[in-house]
């Protein structure tokens, strides 16, 4: 059953909604695989994708420090660099860009809060075709499941943490909007599951959802 509470904050639909980028609004699953199948071919790591793809969500040094993997000297150079020549592969979700241009014409703005490089997320975010005011990556300080990059994003926005609303596809994304203290929602078509330990969140099922969201702070449905 879904944690109403979590969702309808203090009033019918965020002033600002944050949201992940792989897994939710970009579908880049084949661009980080064919850049680990680089990490492996010209570094000699052993360990296969699925392995990677467990901490998705999380910064890119984080995730090499829970594989054993930050001693390997370049490693982040040659994803990064692959990540780059493949980029290519990474496609809009069906449904999305239209789903971001109709939430913004009513008023609510939009951000992206990823744990992905500016540089590799910006030109990503341009391809959506859609109004975001903010885009916050971890740079030098804490990335999810710390609530910094929310906050910040919260601030940039001059917006309260009641009022907004993160919508992601991982159980980093959920702790750290709880952290942060904004509602979350979390999306049935990204790359992982929401927190077993924690309150159910809403899930949604499509991308149409969305602006049910923003209009309501509930998706059609939602029990």
């Amino acid at each position: 059953m879904t944690d109403k509470h979590l969702l309808t904050g203090s009033g019918p639909g965020p002033e600002l909604m944050l949201f992940d980028l792989d897994g939710v609004l970009m579908d880049s699953l084949p661009v980080m695989r064919s850049a680990w199948g680089t990490v492996r071919d010209e570094l000699g790591v052993e360990l296969p994708f699925e392995s990677y793809a467990e901490h998705l969500g999380r910064p890119f040094a984080d995730i090499l420090l829970l594989l054993g993997l930050d001693r390997i000297a370049g490693l982040a150079e040659v994803y990064g660099t692959a990540a780059t020549r493949f980029s290519h592969l990474a496609q809009p979700f069906a449904g999305v860009g239209a789903a971001l241009r109709e939430i913004a014409a009513m008023g609510c703005r939009l951000g992206v809060v990823t744990s992905k490089s500016f540089a590799r997320a910006v030109p990503m975010v341009d391809r959506l075709d859609a109004p975001f005011s903010i885009v916050r990556t971890p740079g030098k300080g804490r990335g999810k499941p710390a609530p910094d990059t929310l906050l910040l994003a919260l601030v940039d926005a001059g917006t309260d943490p009641a009022h907004a609303l993160y919508v992601g596809d991982m159980a980093v994304d959920q702790e750290a909007a709880r952290r942060a203290g904004m509602r979350y929602a979390h999306v049935g078509w990204g790359y992982g599951s929401p927190d077993p330990e924690a309150p159910t969140p809403l899930i949604l099922r499509e991308p149409a959802e969305l602006v049910d969201l923003a209009r309501t702070g509930l998706a059609k449905g939602s029990a």
